[in-house]
């Protein structure tokens, strides 16, 4: 999905320590965090992509953090979900929804600097604000 839009995928499943991203992809200017549910029904109405919980986010946002640092990342970061629901019975996908700009981050830092246990979100001395 994110291929035919043009995107290049540079990692899936990245791990580092307890922080994990499903997927990683980039563009000329910016470089795509997607957090990936699946489920096989809507159960209560609700959809996969509504089950990536504030927690969840939390998590993604501290994982890409660590990702921008580790690697010198000097993109404008963005966070997107990919909902998927399957069959149960046969596996097959029966629908899929890709929501860009998903959420933005509380404000955190993201930066190359040193960690110091304290997450604030900016980029290039730039916040990124709600």
């Amino acid at each position: 999905m994110m291929e035919k839009k043009g995107y290049h995928i540079d990692a899936t499943n990245w791990r580092m320590g307890h922080l994990e991203l499903d997927i990683i992809a980039s563009n000329k200017h910016e470089i795509v965090f997607v957090e990936v549910k699946t489920r096989t029904s809507h159960f209560g109405g609700v959809t996969p992509e509504e089950k990536v919980d504030a927690a969840k986010r939390a998590r993604v946002v501290a994982a890409a953090n660590a990702y921008i640092k580790y690697y010198r990342i000097d993109k404008s970061p963005r966070f997107d979900i990919i909902g998927i629901t399957m069959d149960k019975e046969s596996g097959q996908v029966t629908e899929q929804t890709h929501l860009e700009n998903a959420f933005i981050p509380a404000v955190r830092t993201i930066h190359s600097g040193s960690f110091n246990g304290q997450w604030k979100w900016s980029h290039k001395n730039k916040g990124i604000h709600r």
